[in-house]
């Protein structure tokens, strides 16, 4: 992390949407995000499955483009380049040398008929002019490098002979090949299992700042963030709803989504068997978004404007902490909110968030 200042964002996002035509309607996956990442910044990108996350990045990377059935706006700077712009044959260019994207399903961004030394001297073939010799060598290095043990046999082998972990191994190799400066991690955990899960996200925050590269982590979870990311993104509906430095957002949370998601993280510590919070109701049909605030039919301090009244992006104090909320948390509409959940025996957003109840 420790992201180098620079005067200008590698990465500029800015009021982007994305709508699918569908026979049902049309979809508002992502309604007007704007965000930035600075050189050698990790953004952390969180939100409940549906919120928009994966649809944002695939944008960032151009893999989301207007057609018959998608509509897309706003634009995607890249390092002052206006890559939302680019045609296909442009954008590969940037892809791989500039950008790089880490898939969270290995098994579908590997060639299940390709050995991986094949999939892995292809990118670095692409981008380079070295010899096959040598791009084999440098591809058994890369493997040795995200851990992977006996790397000139893994070369020969096909993704179905390895463990989930080791895919993703490889498609973290395959990233770096050709040095990007920013990588895209969507979700490069959900397949694995607990343990492989630490070890993958380690091996990224490693990875990230030997190289000092910029890194956009997508993730529904909270608690792989906090001690790997120098600012959080959270999303819902589609929309980015609180945007902060990590630790000012754990320590102080504006939107009442973002306090529900930290209350609903399990302890680390304490009885063995603990009730868990969760966020009541489910994320909304992005085909028909509610009116006003898209939270505010789960959210327990919603008051009448909440209803009517979609609330913009404000700041917390300062540009670097921004939520959108028109009763945020601490405010006295939110406490007489909390009050009045108390004395019927009901608890707001889950139990006050602690430092005991964050993983980290």
């Amino acid at each position: 992390m420790n992201a180098a200042p620079t005067d200008r964002p590698l990465l500029a996002v800015e009021d982007v949407h994305v709508r699918f035509h569908t026979p049902q309607g049309v979809v508002h996956a992502v309604d007007g995000v704007s965000l930035q990442v600075g050189a050698g910044e990790v953004l952390a990108v969180v939100g409940e499955s549906g919120s928009g996350k994966t649809v944002l990045t695939r944008r960032v990377m151009g893999l989301v483009a207007g057609s018959r059935g998608t509509e897309v706006s706003g634009t995607v700077d890249f390092d002052g380049s206006r890559i939302s712009e680019l045609s296909g044959r442009e954008l590969s260019a940037f892809w791989g040398a500039e950008i790089a994207l880490v898939l969270q399903d290995p098994m579908t961004s590997l060639n299940p008929v390709k050995r991986i030394g094949a999939q892995l001297t292809e990118s670095i073939l692409l981008h380079e002019k070295v010899s096959k010799a040598d791009a084999t060598s440098r591809a058994a290095d890369l493997l040795r490098r995200v851990g992977l043990s006996e790397p000139e046999r893994r070369l020969r082998q096909y993704p179905h002979e390895l463990s989930g972990g080791m895919r993703q191994r490889v498609t973290i190799a395959i990233a770096l090949s050709a040095g990007p400066r920013l990588l895209l991690a969507d979700e490069p955990t959900t397949a694995l299992d607990v343990t492989v899960q630490a070890q993958i996200l380690d091996l990224l925050a490693e990875l990230q700042r030997e190289r000092r590269m910029a890194m956009l982590l997508v993730t529904h979870d909270l608690r792989v963030v906090r001690s790997r990311s120098d600012r959080i993104a959270v999303m819902y509906a589609g929309k980015v709803v609180e945007t902060a430095p990590t630790a000012e957002l754990f320590a102080s949370p504006m939107m009442p989504y973002t306090e529900a998601l930290m209350s609903a993280v399990p302890p680390v510590a304490g009885p063995n068997h603990v009730r868990l919070q969760v966020i009541p109701g489910r994320p909304p049909n992005l085909l028909d978004p509610p009116a006003g605030c898209r939270f505010s039919p789960r959210c327990p301090y919603a008051q009448d404007r909440c209803l009517t009244e979609d609330p913009p992006l404000r700041d917390a104090g300062s540009e670097k902490h921004r939520y959108r909320c028109w009763f945020p948390v601490g405010s006295p509409a939110w406490a007489e909110a909390r009050a009045r959940n108390a004395e019927r025996g009901a608890s707001a957003a889950g139990t006050p968030v602690t430092e005991e109840m964050v993983l980290s």
